[in-house]
């Protein structure tokens, strides 16, 4: 792993990733690579100023926390506390009779999937309402924000990136197990594999099931690790594989399942700012970025660290 170990330093002395905050590489089970940094870093739009970061501080991970949300909705599936994925997603929001007739048509995986065809727009910066994400953290109810979005294509037929989805999962797992997200997250997952972390509410009190998870990054690859085993025993192994079988292609070609990106070959989560969870299976690889790059779609530092781990 020495090779390893030179590949990334050398990125970060020639200055190719400056906002990396975090840095950790797991190979068949082993942590093999750890690297820390430093600069202001952010709960959301918050500035906490420069942190100097170790092994244990805590870290927006942003929208990989969808991908964690959908684990979470494995474990209470496996319970019998929330309904399958090809059920009617809106037999489960009864509150809203008058929404029913315009989202007959769509299922609970439409939203896992990211394909329930509505108006939604997040290719405006985390900052400005214009985007659906922040109006819908902005609106008095994020749920019916959501489901009263107009249906513009048919669902199940095109991807397009929704953290409206994301929010309905984790308002139906709330719905089934009685408790917050966080609580029932932390007693099913994160107790079982130590991990500390916060989980970050909208001003309704809300736990954010799009955004809002904060992790350290070897916490972050332990969850990669934990899906890349087969769950454990803690995740059902069937819902693994539900959740990394290509369910709808993307425009660049590649895959996603429920609330997972699919690649060839790999598997993983990606939030704003350069926060990625990585996993090769084949190589018994899973890696964990966080970084400082918020709303710089390019994430050059994780990009850069990225290609040195697998360039090997």
């Amino acid at each position: 792993m020495t090779e390893l170990a030179e590949r990334v330093d050398q990125v970060i002395r020639d200055g190719r990733a400056p906002g990396l905050h975090g840095l950790v590489v797991i190979r068949g089970g082993r942590t093999v690579l750890e690297r820390y940094g430093q600069g202001e870093d952010f709960r959301w739009n918050d500035s906490i100023g420069t942190v100097v970061f170790d092994r244990d501080t805590l870290h927006d991970i942003r929208s990989v926390t969808k991908s964690i949300t959908a684990l979470v909705y494995g474990i209470a599936l496996g319970k019998g506390l929330v309904p399958d994925p090809d059920e009617p997603l809106m037999a489960a929001f009864p509150e809203y009779p008058d929404l029913a007739e315009s989202k007959r048509n769509h299922t609970i995986a439409h939203a896992l999937t990211m394909t329930l065809g509505l108006e939604w727009d997040e290719s405006v910066p985390y900052t400005s309402p214009a985007n659906s994400e922040i109006a819908m953290e902005m609106a008095p109810d994020r749920y019916r924000y959501v489901l009263e979005r107009p249906v513009v294509e048919q669902p199940g037929t095109r991807w397009d990136y929704c953290g409206g989805a994301s929010a309905l999962i984790g308002r139906l797992i709330v719905k089934g197990v009685g408790t917050t997200l966080d609580a029932f997250a932390r007693d099913t997952l994160f107790d079982p594999l130590g991990i500390s972390f916060e989980w970050m509410s909208g001003e309704d009190g809300a736990v954010s099931a799009a955004s809002g998870l904060r992790l350290a990054p070897r916490d972050l690859a332990a969850v990669g690790q934990l899906v890349l085993e087969g769950g454990r025993g803690i995740i059902p192994g069937e819902w693994i594989t539900r959740s990394l079988t290509r369910h709808v292609a993307r425009e660049d070609g590649s895959g996603y399942g429920y609330q997972w990106y699919l690649g060839d070959g790999w598997f993983g989560g990606f939030g704003n700012g350069g926060q990625r969870l990585f996993v090769v299976p084949g190589e018994e690889l899973v890696v964990a970025t966080v970084a400082g790059e918020y709303n710089d779609f390019e994430q050059p530092s994780a990009s850069a660290v990225m290609d040195a781990v697998l360039s090997g």
